[in-house]
């Protein structure tokens, strides 16, 4: 069965950040921020899985705004790490770009299931 591009997308990045505070946790001895990074940033690809399969459109709806949620806390924490110089420049640049793509999805996807509730 196909998965949803914000599924994939979600997914992906995901993976991309447990890779992310692998490196930060032996390359830079950083463990505190990149834990949150680590929580909010995986946060996003399971609350968007149990979107996927909710029981109403109300159900659906939550999980898809907690997703929004945890990717704009997700963008809070490498704005952070960037501004530490725990990132480069192009390394925050790389993943913000990817960060703010899943951000204007789920927006636009809260924004129509809001429309539908009302």
């Amino acid at each position: 069965m196909n998965k949803s591009i914000i599924e994939n997308k979600s997914f992906d990045f995901a993976v991309r950040i447990i890779n992310l505070c692998k490196y930060l946790n032996t390359e830079k001895k950083e463990f505190v921020l990149s834990k949150q990074l680590l929580r909010s940033g995986t946060s996003i690809g399971a609350n968007v899985a149990e979107a996927e399969k909710a029981q109403t459109k109300p159900d659906f709806n939550t999980k898809m705004n907690i997703a929004l949620k945890e990717a704009n806390e997700t963008h809070y924490w490498l704005r952070l790490l960037n501004r530490t110089d725990y990132l480069t420049d192009s390394e925050f640049l790389s993943i913000e770009k990817d960060t703010k793509e899943i951000i204007a999805i789920l927006v636009s996807i809260c924004k129509k299931t809001n429309k539908v509730q009302l």
